[in-house]
């Protein structure tokens, strides 16, 4: 009788990599996932079951638990504060994340300045530049003030210390992937240090019910570095964006406990500091007076704040057999399935044209809404006929070519009427009790609203005045019905 033959257990990862995580049974001099050389380590031995053991605080009914210390408080710097949801909750941890040089510690550091003022004590540790650095960044911000207090270290502990020390309501640390701990093993800015760093600096603003802000890197393809758990540990995660040839940041709520997600705040970078602006709805609009081919404006909402931008299109005959379809600030995905719509569904044939689409002043417009106005611009471009300045244009296309509902039109044309916009394309909104039948345009907030139900519709409320090859929704004085 043959013996049965019992195949052994797989071997458990002995070993994992400090830059990616990898992991593998036998120690390699490069990681196979991410080809660094020399990353990997053994992995400590697995710690027996936790035993139930006394708790910190015993559990109690959720309505009896005080909510006075968590309560926010302002930050001293309005854009932050709306997109927090309303300041600096304590016991908070707050992730700030992007590209070198787009002015995170600039920004930093007017928080923590505007904070001070307001009577909290603040600690600024800077991981990367020396204390007279950031003190010389400082006095050209007009950061100076005696409640804000300077240290520059790149050791766990001896943060920790300084915390003890100082006392802090707030703390910033710039940035988390330049501190490390001494009892952990790995290079500064890899996987285990991050992810122990963070832990210990949250678990410390829990416990003492400190504010605390990490400054985090991305990678080359914009996402954060270091661990993905680095993102769950933190109870906000902002992405402060901007281009390098513009003044204008954006700082945008990408995860947020306290507040609504997708918030933007608005700031204007200078050799002075940063400052929050709190109107900027005109800045991504081209203040040209004359009306110029494949330009249109439309309306998109980010978070709550609905802001006005404008879209430019060129279309330009083509020789090569794969015409060129070049965007910024624009979804490519999104100007293709508009061209193929405008083609399929209008006839306007484009195939064997370049097709170049941009937004104005370095917005990115990557609401839905702003299909109708990319379609617009594309066709007035291709007429080679421009629209009125005075119009804007709001809506989805789908496949069939039909323009879909968008989200918070009351909104969108509120803001359009106080920037002094005439005319409005809109969908169709499809109320029980209707006023006026789907084609005819309707007065709303002063703004005279025209709903389209199609992209065709859309074209052929732009009927072109051929004396003076303007295109747009502009009637005289007693036609608006």
């Amino acid at each position: 009788m043959a013996s049965q033959r019992t195949s052994p257990k797989s071997p458990k990862p002995a070993y994992q990599c400090q830059e990616c995580g990898w992991e593998t049974v036998k120690w390699m001099g490069r990681c196979g996932e991410c080809q660094a050389w020399g990353s990997l380590v053994e992995r400590a031995a697995p710690r027996s079951r936790v035993q139930a053991g006394p708790v910190s605080a015993p559990a109690r009914p959720i309505g009896e638990v005080p909510i006075e210390e968590s309560t926010a408080r302002g930050s001293g710097v309005e854009e932050l504060d709306r997109v927090l949801g309303g300041g600096l909750v304590p016991g908070a941890a707050i992730l700030l994340a992007g590209e070198p040089g787009v002015g995170k510690s600039t920004l930093l550091l007017e928080v923590a300045s505007q904070t001070a003022r307001t009577g909290q004590r603040v600690l600024y540790v800077s991981g990367e530049e020396s204390a007279a650095q950031v003190r010389l960044r400082a006095d050209r911000t007009g950061g100076i003030h005696d409640e804000l207090y300077l240290a520059a270290e790149t050791d766990l502990a001896a943060v920790l210390g300084h915390v003890e020390a100082v006392r802090p309501t707030l703390l910033v640390v710039d940035s988390v992937q330049t501190i490390s701990a001494g009892d952990v093993d790995g290079v500064p800015g890899g996987v285990t240090q991050v992810k122990e760093v963070s832990a210990a600096l949250v678990r410390m603003a829990k416990l003492r019910n400190i504010t605390v802000v990490l400054v985090g890197h991305v990678t080359k393809d914009g996402t954060i570095a270091g661990p993905r758990v680095l993102e769950h540990l933190v109870d906000v995660v902002l992405q402060f964006e901007g281009e390098r040839t513009s003044r204008l940041r954006l700082v945008r709520a990408v995860k947020n406990r306290y507040g609504p997600v997708d918030e933007i705040g608005c700031f204007d970078l200078s050799a002075t500091g940063i400052v929050a602006i709190t109107d900027p709805t005109g800045l991504f609009l081209d203040d040209r007076q004359s009306a110029v081919p494949g330009s249109c404006v439309t309306v998109s909402m980010e978070g709550r704040r609905a802001m006005l931008g404008e879209v430019q299109a060129l279309v330009t005959p083509s020789s090569a057999e794969k015409p060129r379809r070049t965007t910024s600030g624009i979804d490519p995905a999104r100007l293709a399935m508009v061209l193929a719509v405008l083609q399929q569904r209008a006839g306007i044939r484009l195939h064997g044209h370049d097709v170049f689409c941009s937004s104005v002043g370095g917005a990115r417009l990557t609401d839905p809404a702003n299909d109708l106005a990319i379609a617009l611009a594309v066709v007035s471009a291709w007429w080679d006929r421009p629209l009125s300045r005075q119009v804007v244009a709001v809506g989805e296309i789908g496949l069939s070519g039909e323009v879909r509902r968008v989200r918070d039109l009351g909104a969108r044309l509120g803001e359009a009427a106080r920037m002094g916009f005439r005319s409005a394309l809109v969908p169709v909104e499809h109320h029980a009790t209707r006023q006026h039948a789907p084609g005819e345009s309707m007065v709303v907030d002063g703004l005279r609203v025209l709903e389209v139900d199609g992209v065709g519709q859309a074209l052929e409320a732009l009927k072109v005045d051929r004396q003076t090859r303007v295109a747009g929704l502009e009637r005289p004085p007693g036609e608006v019905r």
